[in-house]
């Protein structure tokens, strides 16, 4: 009775240590580094980071690339800042980059293309409560007029989003902790508004058509909040 006992507590045991070894080659095993998943708006503030010998926090690093503090600002950035942005914006990036040294100039844009994508989208559905929490109060109030006055004359918009073709920053800005970084955004899209009928009042269902918009997202640097917020919005060329 005790030899079976034995035999059979030895098979379970066995089979115990093989699921936890297969289980630990699939998935992984954590060490207490792993990297926490990335929000491209996010912004970590530099009292997180551990503070660096010699004064290296104050190093600009490139926009997704490793500190190089011989560069010119305008090199430091190139990629990310537009051929005919404002003389400043380079500099100014650099101080949003040493106020927080997270801050990353390719994952902002792509940042910026998703964010775009939702406000447009959520637009067009008239979700108040999404847009409310991607734009300043502001401007959130003229997006919600705007949905008011569709909905009272009950009309209907549809968007769907065929590509983003480019998204590069034109100005950028920093006076102490506030922070504000325009973006041009080039895209195509197929945009409808339909009456209550269901008949086309404005755009087209089977036309893509291209459209330019010039966004400025705001951000107060060092802030817990990590949202960029869209502070205005124009039509571009």
């Amino acid at each position: 009775m005790q030899e079976t006992f034995d035999i059979t507590t030895l098979i379970f045991l066995a089979l115990a240590v093989f699921v936890i070894w297969r289980l630990r080659s699939v998935l992984g095993q954590k060490t207490g580094h792993e990297k926490p998943p990335q929000d491209p708006f996010r912004r970590e503030t530099s009292q997180a980071r551990a503070p660096r010998p010699n004064g290296a926090d104050n190093v600009v690093r490139l926009p997704g690339g490793p500190a190089a503090p011989g560069l010119s600002p305008a090199d430091r950035w190139k990629g990310v800042v537009a051929a005919g942005a404002t003389p400043e914006t380079p500099q100014a990036l650099d101080e949003i980059a040493r106020q927080e040294p997270q801050f990353n100039g390719r994952d902002f844009i792509e940042g910026a293309k998703m964010a775009y994508e939702m406000i447009v989208t959520s637009f067009a559905a008239g979700d108040r409560k999404t847009l409310e929490g991607l734009l300043s109060p502001e401007v959130y109030e003229g997006f919600e007029q705007a949905i008011a006055e569709r909905e009272g004359r009950g009309e209907k918009a549809e968007t769907t989003f065929v590509a983003i073709d480019k998204t590069e920053i034109t100005h950028a800005e920093v006076k102490g902790k506030s922070a504000q970084v325009t973006l041009r955004i080039v895209s195509e899209l197929i945009s409808v508004t339909r009456d209550a009928g269901g008949a086309v009042v404005e755009g087209s269902a089977d036309q893509v058509v291209e459209v330019t918009d010039v966004w400025t997202f705001a951000r107060t640097l060092g802030s817990r909040d990590p949202n960029w917020l869209l502070v205005a919005t124009e039509a571009g060329q």
